[in-house]
């Protein structure tokens, strides 16, 4: 998927309100073709379940949890 189309995706993705925070680090993200976990480890790496990461170790999914937490630091300061 091209970059571009990847991040008008995962604004999308924040804008329908398709994340959902779990605890740990953890979100969970409604994708057009299914609901993958976004993980974030202690070193602030990012990692999905979704197809697409096991190929290109990115994904909307993951450009969606980037946007939400910034948008999410952004509105609490």
């Amino acid at each position: 998927m091209p970059l571009d189309l990847m991040v008008e995706k995962a604004f999308r993705l924040v804008k329908d309100g398709k994340i959902e925070e779990l605890d740990g680090g953890r979100f969970n993200v409604i994708g057009d073709h299914g609901t993958y976990i976004v993980q974030i480890d202690p070193n602030g790496r990012l990692t999905c379940s979704c197809p697409g990461f096991g190929r290109r170790r990115m994904c909307s999914h993951i450009a969606a949890v980037i946007i939400y937490r910034n948008f999410r630091s952004y509105k609490s300061s």
